[in-house]
């Protein structure tokens, strides 16, 4: 088991990165995916990290959650240093401390919403007991106890996602990644998506760092990071969001459809 930091401090750093530099070579040619990052996210904001195709969005992501690491540079998730984990010790950490959510859902085609979530509780070693509780939370905190034996195939986008949220959930994570969480969504789910991306960051005490293009993004987030050219450029401090009109507004709707509207 890695140690698990506490995320109860609000001054704290969820995230650090130090000059953080990625070059990935393609033939003769070194590509700089990351230029010297530097970036520091406060444990409970919810932060979108915004950018042109090939800015290095998800290449900072991978970084940070452990997927890749970086050429040179520091890490450090909750005040651990992650370049120094071997793989097992990674593996470990992304397995406890971390949830992924993906543009595309990356759910398992063949078994159930609800398999899907359980699979990642049985993965952690979790037992019968607590992993078919705790799945089952999830799932209704995501809107989706009516959902529970449908497969993917059967379930809209909007759906999907929300089981893949509820799987990114299922080990209480301190930390969620979301890569274009929105990318495959009309505007309208996508706005639902993000409510309660807002909802779960306040509710859960999570840190929540969302790569994206959607300007949608923008209103509900505490902080906007503009990235270009592997460089994070400015960043842009949203403080009033929690009298966002929007935002508000979904999440009265979230709680309505998770009492049977969700088409």
């Amino acid at each position: 088991m890695m140690p698990h930091q506490s995320a109860e401090q609000p001054d704290a750093f969820a995230l650090e990165a130090t000059d953080v530099w990625r070059t990935y070579k393609v033939g003769t040619r070194e590509v700089q995916a990351l230029r010297g990052v530097q970036l520091q996210i406060r444990v409970g904001r919810f932060v979108a990290l915004k950018g042109r195709s090939g800015s290095g969005k998800t290449t900072l992501l991978n970084c940070v959650g452990g997927l890749d690491r970086p050429t040179s540079g520091i890490v450090r998730v909750f005040g651990s240093e992650i370049a120094g984990m071997n793989d097992r010790q990674l593996t470990c950490w992304r397995r406890e401390q971390v949830g992924f959510i993906f543009q595309s859902f990356g759910l398992l085609p063949t078994i159930s919403a609800y398999e899907n979530v359980e699979l990642a509780l049985r993965l952690a070693g979790v037992k019968h007991k607590a992993r078919h509780a705790r799945a089952l939370q999830c799932l209704e905190l995501v809107g989706l106890s009516k959902w529970l034996h449908h497969r993917p195939y059967e379930m809209s986008g909007g759906q999907q996602q929300r089981v893949g949220i509820a799987r990114a959930l299922a080990n209480r994570p301190q930390l969620i990644l979301a890569d274009e969480p929105t990318g495959e969504l009309d505007s309208s789910t996508a706005r639902e998506i993000l409510a309660l991306f807002r909802q779960i960051v306040r509710n859960e005490h999570v840190t929540m760092l969302l790569a994206s293009h959607d300007p949608l993004v923008d209103g509900y987030v505490d902080e906007v990071l503009q990235m270009k050219d592997g460089l994070l450029n400015t960043s842009l401090i949203l403080e009033n969001l929690d009298q966002h009109p929007a935002a508000d507004r979904l999440l009265v709707n979230l709680v309505q459809e998770a009492a049977g509207t969700l088409s």
